[in-house]
Parts: C-alpha cells; structure tokens; sequence
C-alpha cells in the first residue's frame, strides 16, 4: 500500500471513531436519537478529504500518519466543544476549515522547497518580535486576566503570540544551522544575534505577562540550542538563568506570585484576602477557584468517565463550574467524560504525533531541515506539557492551549502550519532516501 493509500485508511479510520463520539454528544445533548449529526461529521470529513488530495499532490512521501492524528484530536475538540457549547463548536468549525485552507496553502506555497524560508531568517525574527509587541499596542492590544495576549482590529480578535512561536522556530533553525560548529567549539561572540533577538522576544512576553508562553518559548530555545550543538553546558547555563529569572519575576510581579501560591496551596481552612472582590475568602473560592473545580472535574471522571456530552459543567442555574473551559481547561472536560484511560488515551495520541515529528528530524538531511522539525515538534510537545500539566497540578497554571484540542482560531491556525512544515520536512526526507 502507498504511503498516501495508508493516510486515507488511516483517516477512514478516524472518520468512524469520530462520527460515533459527535453522535454520542449529540444524543446525549438533544436527547434525541437523530442523523442531524451527520452533516457535522460530513463537513469535517470534507475538509480532511481536500487536505488528503492536496497532499496526494504537492508531499507524496509524507508521513502519512500526520494528517489523521491531527484529524482524530481537531475531531475530538469539535465533540467536546460541542457538549459544553455548540454556538463555539460551530465556530470551531469555521476555524477547522480555515486551518486547513492555510495548510493547503502552506503545502502548495512551499513544495518545490520549504528551504526558501532559511533566506530570511533575520526577517522571521524581527517579524516574530513586532507580533509579540502587538498586544502592548494602545487601542489595539486587548488584557484579559491579567495578560495582554490578544489583539482586536474590529469585529476580529486573534492572539499574534501563536504565529510568534513558529516564526521564532524557523529563526532558531536557519540561525543555528550557519553557525552550529562556531557554537558548539563555544565561539560566544556567535551568540550575539541570537540572544539579542531572542532576548527581546522574552522582555516583550515578560512585558505583556504571558509568561506561559514565554517558558514554552524558553524551553524551544534550549531544546534547539542543544540539538544544533550537542553541548550539555549550554542547557545548564540556561536552566540556571531560567531559576534566576523566574525568582526575579516571582518577587517583582504579584501575578507570578499568585499563580504560585495558588499552583502550591489551592485550599485553605481560614479565610484569606480575595484580591477579587477585596474581601476575606477561602483560596478556593477565589483565587484558585478555576483550578480546584477543574480538578473535582477529572476526579468526578473516574476511570471510565461519564460519558460524551454527559459531563457536570453547569449548576443548576446554568452558570458555568469552570470558566473558560473551552479554551485553558479542556482537559479536563475530557477526563471527565472519558476518565483517567481516555485521558491517558488522549496523550498517547500526542505521544505518537510527537514521535513522528521526532522520526522525521532523524531522518532529514540537511540542518536547516533536522533543526526545524525538531523545534515544531518539540514546541507541540512542551505546549501540552505546560498545559496539561498545569490542569493536573504538576506545574503552576498557565493559559495556552491544548494543540489542535482548545478552543480558539489562533492556535488552530499555528498548529495547521506547523502540521504543513512538518509534511514538507518528511516529504523532502523520504523522497532524497528512495532516490
């Protein structure tokens, strides 16, 4: 079987397993059996089939397991989204649709050679800084939280940071490719650019309060460094500048503080000053209230989970349990309906899709092109830690999304182009080993 004959069984595939979990939310949400469901399911498989025909044509030798796994969790999303709000799952649709017209654009753009990109290195960094300053921008820039990440021109709202991730990445990748043996022998007069840009990129996340992202930037970086050179000493000197600024941004800003008294110490048995409505409260009926009703929510999961469409969000009044569970908490919605071994199910289908993005690395033959399937991977795979791991309480909560999964136009349209890239690395991979 050809390697696109296996992409389409492999959709196929998930095509079933992702019609019977929305007809499973959508009965237990109607309380009607009906086939209304099917037009969702159509449209999704639709878009799906016009990204596989694209890619029949412009990437080959592709991996073809790429495109169903981002197939199985976008159709995962949709079902969850559409349990918890079906006016946002319609959206999500429309999000969907255009992540993959920006994939096939992406595919068809760049498959002669993706390499062009390396002659502009300079250009995607200084391009990924003015889009991080965009959210500081008086009357353009929006603060929700506590955090300036989004940007509103009209009737639109978009977060510029996701698209920042990825420009910085193919920086990261042309930059240490030209000078990888200068630094590895320790050359530091070498590290000169790539700090000064790299260092603005940080000030201005520290500046807005993103400081999710400005870890899982961090955490790129050195992955990147690391491969381009293969120096330990480099990842220990960042990790230690890492303490460093972290302990510098904990006793400068009281949001840091917050979020790791919170992340520390989400209950307490006296009451304690709500910064909220500036009385005396229980932490977690203020400031922790989103975390510790996110974690009653994946332990009301169980090991089996309630079901699709049968998770408690709401009170009885309909007022939402967790806010912004579509977009920061989705998994833990997902433990909830589909317990600890769905959950664990779910980061197992990341495990995977992380593992081919790393393949992928291995087998590339040129630097530019090792280096740039590594950051794209290993960004997916840090973001979902973070995340993950914040819903979970292993680290202190940050509010970035779950790839392809959440809630939001953003981060499904980063993730399509970084799904793209990737295609393009491995087709260029496996064409250069048959040959």
């Amino acid at each position: 079987m050809s390697t696109r004959n296996r992409e389409l069984a492999a959709l196929v595939f998930v095509g079933v397993v992702a019609s019977t979990a929305f007809a499973a939310t959508w009965i237990a949400s109607t309380d009607a059996v009906s086939a209304d469901w099917a037009v969702w399911a159509g449209i999704l498989a639709g878009l799906y089939l016009v990204a596989h025909l694209v890619a029949r044509r412009t990437v080959p030798f592709a991996d073809p397991m790429l495109l169903p796994l981002a197939g199985l969790l976008t159709a995962l999303g949709l079902t969850v989204i559409y349990g918890l709000d079906p006016v946002d799952a319609r959206k999500q649709v429309v999000w969907v649709a255009i992540g993959i017209g920006v994939l096939v654009v992406t595919l068809l753009w760049l498959r002669s050679d993706y390499r062009i990109l390396e002659r502009y290195k300079y250009l995607f960094g200084v391009s990924a800084i003015v889009l991080l300053l965009l959210p500081s921008v008086p009357g353009l820039g929006e603060r929700i939280n506590g955090v300036r990440l989004w940007v509103e021109v009209g009737p639109i709202q978009f977060q510029p940071g996701e698209l920042a991730k990825v420009f910085l990445i193919i920086f990261l990748a042309a930059y240490l490719r030209d000078k990888r043996e200068s630094l590895a022998q320790g050359r530091l007069k070498d590290l000169g650019p790539l700090l000064a840009i790299w260092g603005a990129a940080m000030l201005v996340l520290v500046q807005t309060s993103d400081l999710g992202s400005a870890l899982l930037n961090f955490g790129i970086f050195l992955a990147m460094l690391y491969a381009a050179t293969g120096r330990a000493l480099y990842v220990g000197v960042g990790l230690a500048l890492f303490v460093a600024g972290a302990a510098g941004i904990h006793s400068a800003l009281t949001r840091v503080q917050q979020r790791v008294t919170v992340w520390l110490h989400p209950w307490t048995d006296e009451k304690v000053y709500c910064g909220l409505n500036g009385q005396f409260e229980y932490r977690q009926n203020c400031d922790s209230y989103q975390l510790v009703k996110s974690l009653y929510s994946i332990a009301n999961g169980g090991y089996g989970g309630t079901g699709l469409g049968r998770g408690t969000f709401e009170t009885l009044d309909g007022t939402p349990l967790i806010p912004y569970l579509s977009t920061d908490f989705v998994y833990s919605a997902i433990a909830q309906e589909l317990g600890l071994v769905g959950a664990a199910g779910v980061l197992l289908v990341y495990l995977v899709l992380v593992a081919r993005g790393m393949r992928i690395s291995l087998v590339a033959q040129d630097g530019f092109s090792k280096l740039l399937a590594a950051g794209l991977t290993f960004g997916l795979a840090l973001q979902t830690f973070i995340i993950v791991g914040g819903v979970l309480r292993v680290v202190p909560l940050t509010g970035i999304t779950l790839p392809f999964v959440s809630y939001g136009g953003s981060s499904i349209l980063s993730n399509f182009v970084v799904l793209a890239l990737l295609m393009l690395v491995s087709n260029r991979a496996v064409a250069a080993q048959r040959r």
